[in-house]
């Protein structure tokens, strides 16, 4: 594994060539801030995605604010996994507005904005042409809701830019030479849970470690790195980087992500990160095919396979 420093360097996108991001930053894997890529970007406040999205419809997740007092072993879904309900985007701007959406941690993830004006908005940014990444392996997908709101600490298997376009996360990071020591949920989970649950997501809360319970994150926590993502700011995620997402203060925070294709082809082959995913995923499918099957033969069958759907 390449030498991991103590802290996320941060680069200006002038002094930043495709070839030098390449070479030092997606090449070995290594996260990186980069400023200055959206100075001409708008700000995707709550008003501007009013007027951009008015009444289209995305999948909001119902978290639930007990959540993250439960110990996480006690957790019956998670991440895609989670309560879903299908919002016009002014009815979501609403419970932002009143708070609704703060006193039950309600969140659009990972929503798509394919087929949208913001789609265009986001292109124009030129993120791939200008940091030399080929190979989109996703739309641009929207991240929005309550500041406070926490994306638990877990993994991709895929290389991401997250570019934060109104307020501010905070991110927890940790290289994935760590994963033993950061306790995933194991890949047997998807042989009772599906996909409900992840087994590329941590069983720890790394702001508020456990030793007793959870003795080796002592060692991951000396790799443990934090950055704050402001407006306007975009960080590289590589492949297998644990990292735990947090929007900060107390109104809408907007980011939007994009994976893609992990270069060299080495580093995703070589990933214990990546096999063990795939592996859980091959474990969920007797779950999935039996939930699918069932959903066949419901009055709802429209409504429950498009959940079983969501959760891919």
């Amino acid at each position: 594994m390449n030498k991991v420093t103590n802290h996320i360097c941060r680069e200006e996108i002038s002094e930043l060539t495709p070839e030098r991001f390449v070479r030092e930053y997606q090449k070995p894997g290594m996260p990186v801030v980069i400023k200055g890529l959206m100075a001409d970007c708008e700000d995707w406040s709550l008003d501007y995605l009013c007027q951009e999205l008015s009444s289209q419809e995305f999948l909001s997740r119902w978290y639930g604010n007990p959540r993250y007092k439960l110990d996480k072993r006690q957790w019956q879904n998670i991440g895609s996994g989670v309560q879903t309900k299908s919002l016009p985007f002014t009815t979501y701007a609403e419970m932002l507005r009143n708070h609704t959406a703060h006193e039950q941690d309600i969140y659009l993830a990972k929503c798509s904005l394919k087929d949208t004006s913001l789609e265009e908005k986001a292109s124009r940014i030129k993120i791939g042409e200008k940091l030399g990444l080929e190979k989109p392996a996703s739309d641009f997908n929207m991240w929005a809701g309550p500041g406070g709101h926490v994306e638990a600490l877990h993994y991709d298997t895929l290389d991401g830019t997250l570019m934060q376009l109104h307020g501010a996360k905070k991110l927890v990071l940790f290289p994935s030479s760590q994963t033993a020591n950061l306790y995933p949920f194991p890949v047997s989970v998807h042989l009772r849970h599906g996909l409900k649950l992840r087994s590329w997501f941590s069983q720890v809360y790394p702001e508020k470690p456990d030793m007793q319970v959870f003795p080796k994150l002592r060692e991951a926590l000396q790799y443990k790195q934090e950055v704050i993502l402001h407006q306007g700011e975009t960080l590289f995620i590589p492949a297998g980087w644990w990292h735990e997402v947090t929007a900060l203060g107390n109104e809408m925070v907007c980011s939007v992500n994009r994976f893609w294709g992990v270069y060299p082809r080495s580093r995703a082959l070589f990933s214990y990160s990546a096999w063990r995913t795939y592996l859980g995923i091959l474990f969920a499918m007797p779950y999935m095919l039996t939930q699918g099957a069932i959903a066949l033969l419901s009055r709802d069958r429209k409504q429950r396979l498009a959940q079983l759907w969501r959760m891919l």
